[in-house]
């Protein structure tokens, strides 16, 4: 039996239980967040539901969507042009913009199934059009997503500081500030390291970076991270302003400092591997303990921003097939 077999079960094994865990926890974070709505409509002599509805029909419908519908237009071209800008700089100065913007609204469609998949539309792209390898494509995704988990920390970072006490306050049912401090100083230690250790200026004899697949971090500066980060910011600063204003139309008491300084927080949440976003669920829940429900309004937030970018996906659906699969 060769060492593949030997290997294959009990990473079978890890892939199962890691499964498991993960709905295990999404679970636990759903049975949190409907124990918490079912005292808050108790308190009313409601059932959830009744409570639930309630809260939908005290929302302002029609201005929702005219609130939603242009942020996410504005999302899809802010997104598609960090995402050229970042191709130009590290895979081909001949990408065009105009050709970029199916291609990502088409990866929109698939990230419905998973979001790996919709990554994996920009690779063939530039595989088909501009003969770039496919490993080196994706290098410049896992760059992307670099970038937007220290934007999401920053500005997180920036909430904290300026509003402290709002999360302090927020956070009797978990130790949320104590956790962001952790998690600011670990990032804040190992960003330099990340930059040194692939622009080859520390463990020179490491030959982990001279893989394909991290081509655009070997490229990457430390300027070229900040453009990166300013391109794609406007999109995280439209969201706390959109979220703000959306919540007020739900009859949420809400205030623009307190989303600057939870909103990026529920966003990393949102990127755990959880299933329906059960992280960001909870976060909804805790840090606006007498607004339980909003932790469904979170689900509808992004219920819809997914469908409608996956709409606009199927504007430009034949511009993506031209592109990736006619000669």
């Amino acid at each position: 039996m060769s060492e593949q077999q030997h290997s294959d079960p009990p990473r079978k094994r890890f892939s199962v239980l890691a499964r498991g865990a993960t709905w295990l926890i999404t679970l636990a974070c759903f049975y949190l967040v409907y124990n918490r709505t079912q005292a808050a409509a108790a308190l009313d002599g409601l059932t959830v539901l009744e409570y639930l509805q309630v809260f939908f029909e005290s929302a302002n419908w029609g201005r929702w969507l005219l609130l939603m519908i242009p942020y996410s237009i504005f999302f899809f071209l802010v997104d598609s042009h960090a995402t050229w800008r970042v191709i130009r700089w590290f895979n081909s100065s001949a990408v065009r913009f105009n050709h970029i913007l199916p291609i990502r609204a088409s990866a929109y469609i698939l990230s419905l199934l998973n979001e790996q998949v919709g990554k994996g539309a920009m690779s063939l792209y530039l595989l088909r059009r501009h003969q770039i390898p496919g490993w080196q494509a994706v290098s410049s995704m896992i760059l992307l997503g670099i970038v937007e988990v220290y934007q999401l920390l920053l500005f997180s970072a920036v909430g904290v500081f300026l509003y402290y006490d709002l999360v302090v306050s927020a956070s009797s049912a978990l130790p949320l500030a104590s956790i962001l401090l952790w998690v600011y100083g670990i990032a804040a230690i190992y960003l330099p390291f990340h930059l040194l250790y692939f622009r080859g200026k520390l463990l020179k004899g490491s030959a982990l970076r001279d893989k394909p697949i991290f081509h655009a971090l070997r490229q990457a500066s430390w300027l070229d991270y900040l453009l990166i980060l300013l391109c794609k910011a406007p999109n995280l600063l439209m969201a706390i302003v959109v979220y703000t204003l959306a919540l007020q139309l739900f009859s949420v008491d809400v205030r623009f400092e307190q989303m600057l300084a939870f909103l990026p927080v529920i966003f990393i949440a949102a990127a755990l591997p959880l299933p329906f976003h059960a992280g960001a669920l909870l976060l909804w829940t805790v840090l606006f303990p007498e607004y339980p429900e909003v932790g469904v309004f979170s689900l509808i937030m992004h219920t819809f921003f997914v469908t409608f970018n996956a709409c606009i996906g199927m504007v430009f659906l034949p511009l993506a097939n031209r592109e990736l699969f006619v000669d």
